[in-house]
C-alpha cells in the first residue's frame, strides 16, 4: 500500500473535513490505540557559536544552550497472539432508545448489509452466474406449477441454543403476512413436511417469489416471535383481513414489542444495547454459530453515520470498507492515500420526484421538459465522477439487466430524453407556458415556475446531483432552490407529501424488473395503492388508475402485480415491456443517472484476502447481495496478524 508522510495525510484529512464541515458533526472516533510511530518532544543540550561584542571588538564565543526538538520514535510492537481482531465497518443505524431488537418494527437495529452476519437469509445470490449461494438453505427446486421447495441446513443453532428448523421459517413468514409483505400477493401457504423441508405454495405462481423467499428475508427465531405468529395465524384461519380491527391491533402490539436480547443464527450479534452508541456499535462473535469456525474476525465494529461522518474515519484508517456515495474530490483523496476503490453496480440511482398535487407537476409534459432540460451526463460526472452513468433506457430498470427482458427494437422505442433545451422549451410552449421578461417560465395558470428541491443532506452524491440539477433548471427558466434535509427525516417528509420536488431513488438491485417497477410507481405513493397502502401518506400523489396519452385506460398497480405471474420468463417479457413503456412515456419520476459504487477498501491495512477487481462477486450490488458479507461468512477475508 502506498505510504505518505504524516503531514500529507493530515493535510488531506483537513481538506476533507473542511468539505463536510457544514454537515453532521463527526463523532469521536473510539478506537483501540494502535501506535506504530509517534512524534515526541525531547529537551537536548548543544554547544552553539555566537558573535558578541567585547569592548567594541566582535568576538566568536561558544555557549551551551538547551532546546526542545521533535523526535520520531517507534513503539515496540505488541504481541498479536490472543489479541481481539475486528472488521471495521460503517453503516447508519438507529441509536437507542429509538434503536431496538424488534426485527418487525421501525427503528430495528438491522445495521444494513451487516444484518446478514446476524439474521442469515436462506440464500445469497451470485449475479454473474445467476445462481443462489446456500446459507440457511442448502438447496431448492420448483415442484409442479406452483410450489417452491426449500431444503434447510441441519445442525444450525440459534444463539440461545435452540435448533434452527422449519418452524422458525413458518413463524417468520406468518408475521410477514400480517405485515402485508408483497410476497403474500402470490403465496397461498407455507408448510413443512418435516423439520428441514419447506413448501411455499403459490396461489398465484410468480418468478419474483423465488427471490423474495430465497434471498430477501432474514429469518427470525420462533422462540422470540412465535407467539405473534400464532396469533396472526389464528386471524388468518378466522378469515380476518387487514381492514379488521383485530388485525390492526395485533400489528400495533407487534410494533411496540421490544425483545430483551437479539437471538441469531449468524456468527455475530449485538449482545446488548449498551454496545450501541452514537459513534459505534459492536457485534460480538457467537461461538455456537454454524459459521463460527469459518469467520476469521472476533468482532465486527460498525461506525454510525452518513457520508460526512464516515469520510474522515476512512481517511484516518479507522474503517476497512464503506458503501457510502463519496464525492469525486473525496475519492481522489482516498486514492492518493493508496486506498483501493471498487465500482460494483448498484442497479439504481437518484431521481427527481414530483408532488403531483402541485400544478403543473401532474402533467407528463412538464416532467418530460424537466428531463430534457438537464444534462444528465454533466449531472452524473459532478456527482460521482466515474461511478455514475446516464440511465440510457429511461425505463426505471437498471441498464445492466433491462436488456435481458426487452429486445433491441423495444429498447430503441424508449425516449432517452437527451439534453435538449430547445425541445424542452417547445414542450412547455405546447402546453401554454410562456417565458417572462425575467427569464422565468410562467405556467398555463399564470404562476411562475419557482420551486424547492429537497435532498437528504448527508448523501454527498445525491446532494451534488440536486445542486447541479437546480442550477441547470434555473438557467433554463425553472427557478429551483435546493434545500438539504437530514436523511432520517427526508423520506418521511416525502411520504407525508411535505415537499414540492425531491431527490429519491429509482431502480432496485433485484434481478426481476417487478421490483424496480415497485419503486417506480408505488414507493412514496402509498395513498394511491388499493392493497398494502396508507391513505395518510400521499407522497407523490401519482394516480395508478389513469388515462395514458393515447387515451387508453390502465391500472398500473394491477399491471405490476400481474407482471411477474407464472414461472416462464419468456411469457413475462411482454408485460415488462408494457410497464417500461408506460414509465418512459409518463416519467412519474425523472432518473438522473445510474449509480456504481466507489467503495473504499483498506486492502492490507487491518484486513487481507480481498479478491481482485475482476472477481465475479464484484458484479453483485454492495447492498442487496453484499460481497463483503459473503466473504466474511465464507472466511475469504481475514485480519492481518
Amino acid at each position: 500500500m502506498k505510504r505518505h508522510t504524516i503531514f500529507s495525510a493530515l493535510s488531506l484529512i483537513v481538506i476533507l473535513m473542511t468539505i463536510v464541515a457544514c454537515a453532521t458533526p463527526t463523532p469521536e472516533v473510539i478506537v483501540e490505540e494502535k501506535e506504530v510511530t509517534r512524534v515526541v518532544e525531547e529537551v537536548v543540550k548543544e554547544t552553539v557559536k555566537e558573535t558578541v561584542v567585547v569592548e567594541g571588538t566582535p568576538k566568536v564565543v561558544e555557549k551551551e544552550v538547551t532546546k526542545v526538538v521533535e523526535k520520531v520514535v517507534t513503539a515496540t510492537p505488541e504481541p498479536t497472539e490472543g489479541k481481539v481482531t475486528s472488521f471495521n465497518a460503517a453503516y447508519p443505524y438507529s441509536v437507542p432508545p429509538e434503536g431496538h431488537f424488534n426485527a418487525f418494527a421501525s427503528g430495528f437495529l438491522s445495521v444494513g448489509i451487516y444484518q446478514g452476519l446476524m439474521e442469515v437469509p436462506l440464500f445469497y445470490y451470485k449475479w454473474a452466474a445467476d445462481e443462489y449461494i446456500p446459507m440457511l438453505g442448502t438447496d431448492w427446486e420448483v415442484v409442479g406449477d406452483d410450489t417452491l421447495k426449500v431444503y434447510l441446513r441441519k445442525g444450525v443453532k440459534w444463539s440461545d441454543g435452540n435448533e434452527f428448523t422449519a418452524k422458525d421459517v413458518i413463524s417468520h413468514f406468518a408475521i410477514r403476512r400480517l405485515q402485508q409483505s408483497s410476497v403474500w400477493d402470490y403465496l397461498g401457504e407455507v408448510r413443512a413436511p418435516d423439520d428441514y423441508t419447506l413448501e411455499f405454495v403459490m396461489a398465484d405462481p410468480a418468478l419474483p417469489v423465488l427471490r423474495m423467499v430465497l434471498r430477501n428475508e432474514h429469518i427470525t427465531p420462533a422462540s422470540v416471535y412465535g407467539e405473534w405468529a400464532d396469533r396472526a395465524q389464528a386471524l388468518f384461519d378466522a378469515g380476518k383481513t387487514p381492514d379488521d380491527q383485530e388485525w390492526i391491533d395485533l400489528n400495533t402490539e407487534l410494533g411496540e414489542f421490544r425483545p430483551a436480547e437479539r437471538i441469531v443464527t449468524g456468527p455475530y450479534t449485538i449482545t446488548s444495547l449498551d454496545n450501541v452508541n452514537e459513534a459505534r456499535l459492536t457485534m460480538d462473535k457467537v461461538p455456537t454459530s454454524f459459521w463460527a469456525d469459518k469467520v476469521n474476525f472476533d468482532q465486527i465494529l460498525s461506525y454510525q453515520g452518513e457520508t460526512p461522518v464516515v469520510t474522515p474515519l476512512v481517511m484516518a484508517n479507522e474503517v476497512d470498507y464503506a458503501t457510502h456515495g463519496f464525492a469525486p474530490a473525496t475519492e481522489k483523496a482516498f486514492q492518493e492515500l493508496g486506498i483501493r476503490i471498487v465500482r460494483p453496480p448498484i442497479f439504481s440511482g437518484p431521481a427527481i420526484v414530483f408532488n403531483m398535487t402541485i400544478h403543473p407537476f401532474e402533467m407528463p409534459e412538464f416532467r418530460k421538459a424537466v428531463a430534457h432540460a438537464i444534462n444528465m451526463d454533466e449531472n452524473a460526472f459532478v456527482s460521482l465522477g466515474e461511478s455514475a452513468l446516464n440511465h440510457a433506457s429511461m425505463t426505471g430498470v437498471s441498464d445492466n439487466f433491462i436488456g435481458n427482458w426487452l429486445t433491441e427494437a423495444q429498447l430503441g422505442e424508449m425516449d432517452p430524453y437527451a439534453y435538449d433545451l430547445e425541445g424542452a422549451a417547445a414542450i412547455l410552449e405546447g402546453i401554454g407556458f410562456t417565458k417572462g421578461a425575467d427569464g422565468i417560465w410562467v405556467d398555463d395558470q399564470g404562476n411562475k415556475c419557482e420551486y424547492e428541491l429537497t435532498v437528504p443532506a448527508e448523501y454527498a452524491d445525491w446532494s451534488a446531483a440536486a445542486e447541479n440539477a437546480a442550477e441547470q433548471l434555473t438557467k433554463f427558466g425553472i427557478k429551483t432552490v435546493m434545500r438539504g434535509v437530514t436523511y432520517t427525516q427526508h423520506g418521511p417528509e416525502v411520504d407525508d407529501g411535505n415537499f414540492q420536488l425531491a431527490i429519491r431513488g429509482w431502480g432496485s438491485a433485484n434481478p426481476h424488473p417487478y421490483f424496480s417497477f415497485q419503486v417506480a410507481f408505488r414507493t412514496h405513493n402509498l395513498a394511491a395503492l388499493t392493497t398494502g397502502g396508507d391513505e395518510t401518506l400521499p407522497g407523490m400523489s401519482y394516480p395508478l388508475q389513469r388515462t395514458l396519452a393515447d387515451g387508453s385506460q390502465v391500472d398500473i398497480e394491477q399491471l405490476i402485480i400481474d407482471c411477474p405471474k407464472g414461472l416462464d420468463m419468456e411469457e413475462q417479457k411482454g408485460r415488462v415491456y408494457e410497464l417500461a413503456k408506460i414509465f418512459n412515456d409518463e416519467l412519474p419520476k425523472v432518473p438522473l443517472w445510474e449509480r456504481y459504487g466507489n467503495n473504499p477498501i483498506q486492502d492490507g491495512l487491518h484486513t487481507t484476502g480481498w479478491p481482485p477487481d475482476d472477481d465475479p462477486l464484484f458484479k453483485n450490488s454492495p447492498y442487496s447481495d453484499s460481497f463483503v458479507v459473503i466473504w466474511i461468512l465464507d472466511g475469504t477475508l481475514k485480519p492481518i496478524q
